[in-house]
């Protein structure tokens, strides 16, 4: 667990200082040339280094061991920072589309060699640390990863808008690809956002199947039925366990050991960094209050 959170912190670590770095060259190579293409997207890397940076800070956070304030350490702040760094992209986004329709109803001419030599950097600063972003698993990495990979993918457009306008001048297409990809990835950005948004109330993961869990542990012997069973996510990669157990009323000390080994070693099968689990007799009443039902 600790050499995963490491590698997502380092991977948002050099992340931020390629985009940052990239970004003053784009401002600096956008003015040169002329390219709103390049322009936004240097804008763009700008808020995207101000997202990187805030995730970077909040992945290092969440690294913290709980205490009496958050019980379950500080996880879930990986979690807020995908919250942040999604709304950052979605309105960089339609900042970009709204320059993008400007350029549409007025095209104007840019330095297509400059264009070029800026997409080839373009795509290899921003498609290796996005490729690097992607190796991460939590809802955090997955927000960045999409923030990189529309930056490559805009290089990209860049690079063909720069090639066709070396044989021929047509000044349009440099917004018309930036449209495309910003809508793109508007949209791939949209789902992540609710997966994040549903990880934040609580829900089931994607990865773990409710049914597949009761089934194993009323599998188990001895285990005559469960109830208050919930699975919720701390930030999209570790997940957490509740469950109350109810035995049959001949069930023995090893037994109930027994059954605690098969269920670390479910937890491990679905990453399940956390579990609480209670044991109950048949005839417990092990209710709290007389209004709580699952």
């Amino acid at each position: 667990m600790t050499y995963t959170h490491h590698h997502n912190e380092s991977n948002l670590k050099l992340a931020f200082f390629l985009n940052f770095g990239f970004a003053v060259a784009e401002i600096i190579g956008g003015y040169l040339t002329n390219s709103i293409a390049i322009m936004s997207d240097a804008l763009h890397d700008l808020g995207d280094s101000t997202t990187l940076a805030i995730s970077w800070w909040l992945e290092k956070l969440s690294e913290k061991g709980g205490n009496e304030k958050y019980s379950y350490g500080y996880k879930r702040f990986s979690l807020l920072s995908a919250l942040v760094g999604t709304f950052i992209l979605i309105g960089g986004s339609i900042i970009v589309i709204m320059e993008a329709i400007r350029r549409i109803q007025n095209p104007q001419p840019t330095n297509a060699r400059g264009m070029l030599v800026f997409a080839i950097f373009g795509i290899a600063i921003n498609g290796f640390a996005a490729y690097r972003a992607g190796r991460g698993k939590n809802m955090n990495s997955r927000m960045i990863y999409w923030h990189l990979l529309e930056d490559a993918m805009g290089w990209a457009a860049i690079l063909v808008v720069s090639l066709v306008l070396l044989v021929k001048e047509i000044y349009i297409l440099d917004p018309i690809l930036s449209l495309l990809v910003s809508g793109f990835v508007l949209f791939n950005v949209a789902k992540n956002m609710k997966k994040t948004i549903n990880l934040f109330l609580q829900a089931v993961p994607e990865s773990i199947r409710m049914p597949e869990i009761k089934a194993e542990l009323l599998k188990m012997k001895k285990v005559k039925d469960l109830h208050h069973t919930h699975i919720w996510s701390l930030d999209g990669e570790h997940h957490v366990l509740t469950t109350h157990i109810v035995l049959s009323m001949d069930s023995k000390k090893e037994d109930i050991r027994r059954i605690k080994d098969r269920i670390r070693k479910l937890a491990e099968l679905y990453d399940l960094a956390h579990t609480t689990v209670e044991f109950e007799y048949l005839d417990d009443d092990c209710s709290m209050s007389s209004n709580h039902k699952e």
